[in-house]
Order: structure tokens, then sequence, then C-alpha cells
């Protein structure tokens, strides 16, 4: 399902909204390759891996580029801490040309064919994060930057209404290329679809939880619970309470 890209604002608020720990670099909102192409409509997100180490050295790559591809690289870089650096906004360099036929059982969210064809422009067409790996098959993958590739998933198939089937790997797009290499992305989909899945009409409060865990959690803004709740500033909640959730 095509959609509008979001704002840069509103796409800011619907990562925050599903737990996803954001680092802002200066002027992310308005760095892109305006002018070399267009952005949108939209389908689906894509993920890759940097084959970089060093964070700080990996934000500066992805937000800047090379002197034969320009940055930014990404909207996002998913450090191995879990964070994730925004470093660009509107049509970036992430994606390349990939195959028509991928990108229409994207589309249609069918399963996907190989990827045979370089004749379509991607990067006006996929949300694009990298994530820092070496992307050797041995460099681990910590859960907590798994978590942030499956947030940020299910934060933008939510905010569009689209299913797992439209987050791919840029092997699974461009002929030639193996990122993400270290875990696959039929089982990065499951987990975005079991974070979609519907949940519970209520939660019961767990000790250590607060509301924005919660709302994480639950994939419903933390606010939007409070208000279902009557719960007030300073928002206290207390382990064995039962909350009622609201639809999304």
């Amino acid at each position: 399902m095509m959609s509008l890209p979001l704002s840069a604002p509103r796409f800011l608020e619907t990562l925050k909204g599903e737990g996803v720990r954001i680092v802002q670099v200066g002027g992310w909102q308005t760095h892109n390759r305006a002018g070399h192409g267009p952005w949108g409509p939209v389908h689906g997100v894509m993920i890759h891996h940097t084959v970089t180490s060093g964070t700080a050295r990996t934000v500066r790559i992805v937000r800047s580029g090379y002197e034969s591809l320009p940055g930014p690289l990404c909207h996002g870089m998913i450090a191995k801490d879990g964070r994730v650096h925004l470093v660009g906004y509107g049509r970036v360099n992430h994606a390349g040309l990939g195959d028509d036929d991928v990108l229409q059982a994207v589309i249609a969210e069918t399963a996907l064919p190989p990827d045979n064809e370089a004749n379509t422009d991607g990067n006006r067409a996929f949300y694009g994060f990298e994530c820092e790996n070496l992307g050797d098959g041995r460099d681990p993958w910590p859960e907590a930057q798994l978590l942030a590739i499956e947030r940020v998933s299910a934060a933008l198939c939510r905010a569009h209404g689209w299913s797992e089937r439209s987050v791919i790997g840029h092997l699974e797009w461009q002929p030639g290329k193996v990122d993400p290499r270290g875990f696959t992305m039929g089982g990065m989909r499951e987990r975005v679809g079991r974070r979609l899945a519907p949940k519970p009409a209520t939660h019961t409060v767990r000790v250590g939880e607060t509301l924005s865990s919660i709302g994480a959690l639950v994939g419903v803004p933390w606010l939007s619970i409070a208000r279902a709740n009557s719960i007030r500033t300073p928002f206290r909640i207390y382990p064995g309470q039962e909350l009622k959730i609201p639809k999304k």
C-alpha cells in the first residue's frame, strides 16, 4: 500500500511513540537529496548494514556519505546500543535501483520474488535505516539493536497501515546485495508482525513499568492511556493496577 511520506515532525513522533530511543543529528529534518529525484509515494521500510564499526564514525559516514555517493545514506542509523540516530529526511541515497517486481510485491503485501533486475528507483519509495555492523556474518547483533529495528519498522508500518510484509532488506531489493547479514529478514518480519498484532484491551501494571513503557509495549501513545484511565499529572501508576488500553 502506498502513502505520502510522513512529515519530519510526524516521523519523529511516530518513532518515539513506539519506544524508539532517538538521537537527533543537527539539521536532519532538511538534510536530503532534494533536486536529485522524487521522494514518495512511499511503500515500505528497507533495512541495511553499514560495513563499519564505531557509532560516532558510522554516524558521520551515513550523514555525509562518500565522494562517489553523497549523503545522507539513510534516514536513521541504528547503533548497536539500540539508539537510532536520525541523519536525514526526504530523499536519501540508501536503496538505489532495484527490482520492479519486488516493489509490486511490497505494494501488494505478498511474498517477495527473487530480485533479478535493477530498473526501479528505490530511494523515492522506501524509508531507509542503516544498522551499525561489519556485515561479515560474525559481528554480533545485540538484542537492543534488533529490538530497535523491530520498533522503527513497526512504527512506520503502523503509521501507514502496512503489514510486516512492507519491511524488506537491501538484499531482497537489489541484485548482488547481501545486507543485512547476520539475521534473517523473514525472522525480523515475524517480530514486526507480532508487534503489530492486536493487543489486549487491558494491561496490568508490573513493577518498574511507566505509562511510557506500557505505551511502547502496546503500541498506543502513553497520553492516550492516561486519558482513558483519568490519570493526571504527575501520571503515577502502581503495580497491580489494571489499565484500559484505548484503540489506536
